[in-house]
């Protein structure tokens, strides 16, 4: 992977090869279900595959980690689609999403049979280039105010931009998609509406405690194991590189010798950790309340929008601390440490571009957990990271 991320980055995507290698490895399987040859690893084991790949390249991490945390999208719209998407065999991600949020510019209407999906661009389709299906964010409205739908559509349905010019996670294609037509015909059961989504109300057939897990809690603690497997690559490298390189303004021949190099260490180690300790955490107790749901005991709806709180808004700092530790190892590594060739760099780029993505503002996070903590109720908000999910929904035309 580290040899292969220069190339990567260039071409703005991954290699087949790649998305090929990392397939045998079993790591796009290890969210998806039992019953279809899955290994539906719990949260946990899947924070440390994360963070392993992400470790030699964070695009793959991405990657992987697109892949693992959004297989509650098409398990939660019920047995039909979770049947077409993991029924067949397919070498990569099985499924992508994109735009599951209210500022989507995705349109849908019902019709007789289903839904009429036009609009677009949907932008950031992490996984899409290689998945079979990609899940569409729709704005719909029947009359009672908006509302999200979320829209399985197939590869051959969707035409892909080439538009992927970003900062960091450079190889990642999370390129923007635009329908095949202007208007494209949606069955009824591939068009659900995502409240239903994220309540878990649909029956998708498969048995194991995975699928009752808190989707945030198994999304975001994935997320903080990227950063994690990042700056622990970025302090693996780093130790391997300064070994015997002088300190330039000092008499230190090895700057793994100098007392400035010891405290800088320590700091990036306490960050890191930091990150670590919390996020093994979160992930262990998103596990317990998915087998306590499976065994008929789930937690009461006020547990659950506090644990998802505390869960975005500790991803949110261990993005942040984790991004610290590599800007200072990538601060004390020298001019050389720029080069393209470096991944210090490449990991500097890739640590802070998770702390930029939409989902995981920091500020706006730690508000509503501290609302939260101080009695008050959290701002209302559509899409993915809304904690109106856990009140009881609002009737609704069908």
């Amino acid at each position: 992977l580290r040899e292969r991320a220069l190339e990567a980055e260039r071409a703005g995507r991954h290699s087949d090869e790649t998305i090929a290698d990392l397939d045998a490895t079993g790591a796009f399987a290890i969210g998806s279900p039992a019953e279809f040859g899955g290994y539906e690893m719990t949260v946990r084991q899947q924070l440390d595959v994360v963070s392993e790949v992400s470790r030699w390249d964070g695009s793959a991490g991405w990657t992987v980690w697109a892949g693992a945390s959004t297989h509650w999208i098409p398990v939660g719209m019920g047995a039909r689609v979770v049947e077409e998407v993991y029924g067949p065999s397919w070498v990569g991600p099985r499924v992508a999403g994109s735009s599951h949020f209210p500022a989507s510019r995705g349109r849908a209407r019902r019709c007789e049979g289903g839904w009429v999906v036009s609009g677009g661009p949907w932008t950031f389709g992490s996984d899409a280039l290689w998945a079979p299906y990609t899940n569409l964010g729709c704005i719909a409205d029947d009359g009672d105010g908006r509302y999200l739908v979320g829209v399985q559509v197939p590869r051959e349905q969707l035409r892909f931009l080439d538009d992927w010019k970003a900062a960091g996670m450079r190889a990642t294609g999370s390129v923007s998609m635009r329908l095949v037509q202007d208007e494209l015909f949606v069955p009824d059961y591939r068009g659900v509406d995502f409240r239903d989504v994220v309540s878990q109300t649909l029956d998708s057939g498969l048995k194991g405690s995975l699928w009752r897990t808190p989707s945030l809690g198994w999304s975001f603690s994935l997320m903080a194991g990227m950063s994690i497997g990042i700056a622990e690559g970025a302090l693996d490298r780093f130790l391997e590189r300064s070994a015997g390189r002088p300190l330039r303004g000092t008499t230190y021949k090895n700057q793994l010798e100098a007392p400035l190099t010891h405290l800088m260490l320590a700091d990036v180690h306490a960050r890191i950790q930091s990150a670590r300790l919390m996020t093994r955490a979160n992930a262990e107790e998103t596990d317990r309340l998915g087998a306590a749901a499976a065994a008929g005991a789930p937690a009461d709806p006020e547990y659950m929008q506090m644990f998802s709180a505390r869960v975005l808004a500790e991803t949110a700092y261990a993005a942040k601390w984790c991004a610290e530790a590599v800007e200072l190892l990538q601060r004390n590594s020298g001019s050389t440490a720029i080069m393209e060739s470096e991944p210090i760099q490449r990991a500097w780029r890739d640590a802070r571009v998770i702390t930029l993505h939409g989902a995981l503002n920091l500020e706006s996070l730690s508000e509503n957990f501290g609302r939260l903590m101080a009695g008050a109720r959290p701002h209302q908000d559509d899409g993915i990271t809304t904690l109106d999910r856990f009140a009881p929904p609002a009737p609704r035309k069908t």
